[in-house]
């Protein structure tokens, strides 16, 4: 099982229904980095081994750059808002969280929804 950390951009309402589903997520704020940096907060999720989810452009850009310049992170899961609903980001974070492994994210940047 993959545990997640969902960054600020991403709805309470995912967070909570995710719960609801037993997945082990924690929110930037819940864990105390809401306020960090990007560049941060990308790196602080791999020291509890968890994928960050974000629906921020910016993480996306940020860790696209990781992946050309070889800095390793953990993961990332990006889902823009406008491409999906609730539902279908609760559906593929749940797939994702209970499909997957830390060791299967080196590294890695996911798109939601499917």
């Amino acid at each position: 099982m993959t545990p997640l950390m969902l960054d600020v951009h991403v709805p309470r309402s995912i967070t909570e229904q995710l719960r609801r589903r037993g997945i082990d997520v924690i929110t930037a704020s819940e864990d105390g980095s809401a306020e960090l940096e990007d560049v941060d907060l990308l790196e602080r999720a791999k020291l509890p081994g968890r994928v960050l989810s974000t629906q921020d452009i910016r993480f996306k850009a940020l860790a696209e750059e990781w992946q050309r310049i070889d800095r390793p992170f953990l993961g990332l899961v990006f889902g823009h808002h406008l491409h999906g609903t609730i539902g279908q980001f609760v559906r593929d974070l749940d797939l994702i969280a209970n499909a997957t492994g830390p060791a299967d994210w080196s590294s890695t940047i996911e798109h939601i929804p499917f």
